[in-house]
């Protein structure tokens, strides 16, 4: 028998909680990279990413979601803590092909800021389609090319991107902008507004 405590945050704004935290235990790195490694997208602080996605649940409990949607790595622990609230799997977009995934495949393609170059992503055809209703979910938000290439492969499935649920959204960059512009609604828990190694981290009003 397991027994998973979790520490909860009613009352308290989650939002403030969130950028303390980035504050706290995130820095600025060399070519204004954040790094939140220690509790986001390499080590995981379970407890408060089971917050995060009890905050997207908040957010997107009407919406009938039926798939939770990301992209392998760093979006997978926060979309399956996520999708425990939503009762519903998590499905990953693969950016290598490997001899177990179906031949049978939707395919698009990435640019990483990030990483500095262009990769393909893949998702079974197996576990997306028209009746779908999907929530996308990742840490980060900059310039919009993950979440496009996602978007994209649940066009060609016939399915429903209900919206994004977005850990850190760096708002000085256009990705949101972009997203948001196709109609998608992009819900993004912290909002920074400018970066810096010499300054820090700045949040949205």
């Amino acid at each position: 028998m397991f027994l998973y405590f979790y520490f909860t945050v009613e009352g308290v704004d989650f939002v403030k909680l969130l950028e303390e935290k980035i504050l706290k235990d995130g820095h600025v790195g060399q070519g204004n990279v954040l790094k939140v490694d220690s509790f986001l997208n390499h080590q995981i602080d379970v407890g408060f990413i089971a917050e995060i996605g009890k905050e997207f649940y908040n957010l997107y409990k009407d919406e009938k979601i039926t798939k939770i949607l990301t992209i392998e790595a760093s979006g997978i622990g926060i979309a399956c803590l996520t999708a425990q609230y939503f009762n519903v799997p998590v499905v990953f977009a693969k950016k290598t092909p490997t001899i177990n995934i179906y031949a049978d495949i939707y395919t698009s393609k990435v640019s990483s800021f990030t990483h500095k170059k262009e990769y393909d992503i893949y998702v079974s055809k197996q576990f997306l389609n028209e009746n779908d209703r999907v929530l996308i979910i990742d840490d980060f938000l900059a310039k919009g090319s993950a979440l496009e290439a996602l978007i994209k492969l649940i066009d060609a499935a016939g399915a429903k991107t209900v919206g994004a649920g977005i850990v850190i959204e760096k708002a000085y960059q256009n990705g949101g902008k972009i997203i948001r512009d196709m109609g998608i609604r992009v819900e993004s828990l912290a909002r920074i507004s400018e970066m810096t190694e010499e300054n820090g981290v700045v949040f949205c009003d």
